[in-house]
């Protein structure tokens, strides 16, 4: 447990010292978030006075990510494991796919930012490579401490943990690509106001390192009753889980309304990734809708807008993404951000709950 406190303060510390300064200095520099028009027939209100406002904050966010969980390591001599590696791997790439896109917002202030095709593509071969490595047995010894050889991911669909749906080789890698490019999409669409994606992102962190914790405290590798957990590296999942829920929190402090810093598609696709990463290697990739509710809520309302505008030829909401859909109703920004991380907590606690009622019951 010293190790998930270690990881997570020092993220925190690091977040919270080195945000502000960044901020400053792309401030200094000029080098502003444009802000993207809306292609309706209506405004974004008060988006205007965000213009100018400094991006790219997920790399900051990133850097406190991997300090944070390396120096924990570091302090308590402890070697870092193959899952976490393969969960860096995915943050830290699709991290990298946000960087270009935010490299031509800010640096070129181009709003748009890359194609979505290659957006798109960049997800889809993160996700392949990501099944690909999250299934291998780990045979490098100092990022398995252990010994395991127990791959970080199994083939099988799982809830609380794996159910008897086995995937064959191909369609598993498709079943994570979805998972990869569902969630990552879902967490930048919802990072349309300030703080919302980020505070409802600390929570399902926050959950995944309970979950990872626990698992780690009934794990099969000690022989714990027929009801164990077979997922490897439990333990440096959770630190994984704390640095980035560190990270996320010393970042919030200055991402809230009036926001000094927006985290970009930088954070927004590594926030996906990770929560994708947990998703898959903890075994509970169908637990995931519950703890990121409100980015699957967020996203789903964009399908079902464009869905019954190709349609019907009308809209459910006067704005997808939801949140847009509150302010045009005169909702007062700080008002649908704390009501929607109300809702998100909700479904972030019904996610514990049931992953702890399910070992209860047995």
């Amino acid at each position: 447990m010293r190790l998930v406190l270690i990881a997570g303060g020092i993220s925190l510390l690091l977040s919270l010292i080195l945000t502000p300064i960044f901020a400053r200095f792309l401030r200094q520099k000029g080098l502003g978030q444009a802000i993207r028009q809306s292609t309706e027939d209506v405004h974004y209100p008060d988006h205007e006075t965000k213009a100018g406002t400094p991006g790219m904050g997920g790399a900051i966010m990133l850097f406190s990510l991997l300090v944070g969980y390396a120096s924990a390591h570091i302090i308590t001599f402890r070697a870092p494991s193959y899952s976490s590696f393969v969960a860096l791997f995915l943050t830290f790439a699709l991290g990298a796919v946000g960087f270009a896109d935010d490299f031509l917002k800010i640096f070129k202030q181009h709003s748009a930012g890359i194609r979505a095709r290659t957006k798109l593509g960049g997800q889809i071969v993160c996700g392949a490579a990501f099944a690909w490595m999250a299934t291998q047995n780990p045979s490098i010894s100092w990022l398995n401490p252990t010994n395991s050889t127990m791959p970080p991911a199994s083939q099988a669909i799982s809830f609380v943990r794996d159910t008897g749906i086995l995937l064959p080789a191909g369609l598993f890698v498709i079943w994570v690509i979805f998972i990869v490019v569902a969630t990552t999409n879902a967490v930048n669409i919802t990072d349309g106001l300030d703080g919302l994606a980020t505070g409802a992102a600390v929570m399902s962190f926050g959950a995944y390192t309970v979950i990872s914790v626990w698992q780690y405290g009934q794990s099969c590798a000690y022989g714990i009753g027929p009801r164990c957990y077979s997922v490897a590296d439990p333990f440096d999942l959770s630190v994984f889980a704390a640095a980035f829920a560190g990270a996320l929190l010393g970042f919030l402090w200055y991402n809230t309304s009036p926001a000094q810093i927006f985290m970009g598609d930088t954070g927004a696709l590594a926030i996906g990734g990770g929560l994708a990463a947990l998703a898959i290697m903890s075994k509970t990739q169908l637990l995931l809708p519950l703890i990121g509710l409100l980015f699957v809520a967020v996203a789903v309302s964009v399908i079902l807008q464009v869905g019954s505008f190709k349609l019907r030829g009308k809209r459910i909401f006067r704005m997808a993404p939801l949140h847009h859909h509150f302010e045009l109703l005169g909702w007062h920004e700080v008002t649908i951000v704390v009501r929607f991380w109300l809702i998100h907590a909700l479904g972030v606690a019904l996610a514990i709950a049931i992953f702890y009622g399910e070992w209860i019951r047995q």
